[in-house]
């Protein structure tokens, strides 16, 4: 199994990996062992969202940006990466570090001039889009003063831990 040489300042650390490990789905005993290892391919998606370079662009020492991708997106469809954070959120709060104050804040993002034009049965794409939940009519655009907008809501708890995303079309 290869592994990496040298971590990145922002990967995992081992007692980050300690507490996450557990968590993860367990793989199934049937099948090719897997090339590459759990904590490779989820600081290559950490890097990926981090940084918001396309997929191609991912270092090859994590994996090749097509398994990092697919792993991604398997997670998303079947709620894994929602489950760790309800987990790890849970695991933060036992440990008291999350506070019990909380605070939202919204703001606002335009949309693309090419954002009307999406595609009005999201079924019928080759690849279905987002995970387990059906697609909004709106898909969060909203049309306000300034045109087709979005608007971001997060809830942070004091300690500037985010606790939970909403997105809404921009005249709510």
């Amino acid at each position: 199994m290869i592994t990496l040489p040298v971590t990145r300042r922002h990967d995992l650390n081992d007692a980050q990996w300690a507490v996450l490990a557990p968590l993860l789905p367990v793989a199934s005993a049937k099948g090719r062992p897997p090339k590459w290892s759990k904590r490779q391919l989820i600081d290559g998606i950490r890097w990926r969202i981090r940084v918001g370079a396309p997929w191609r662009d991912v270092p090859a020492e994590y994996a090749p940006w097509q398994t990092l991708y697919g792993l991604f997106r398997r997670w998303q469809r079947d709620v894994t990466w929602q489950l760790l954070l309800t987990a790890l959120q849970a695991h933060a709060d036992a440990a008291g570090r999350i506070r019990g104050d909380v605070s939202v804040e919204s703001t606002t993002a335009r949309a693309h001039q090419h954002a009307a034009g999406a595609r009005r049965d999201g079924a019928a794409q080759k690849e279905p889009p987002g995970g387990v939940d059906t697609e909004p009519d709106d898909h969060a655009l909203g049309r306000s003063r300034g045109g087709r907008t979005t608007k971001v809501h997060l809830a942070c708890e004091q300690g500037c831990k985010p606790l939970s995303l909403l997105l809404t079309g921009g005249q709510w």
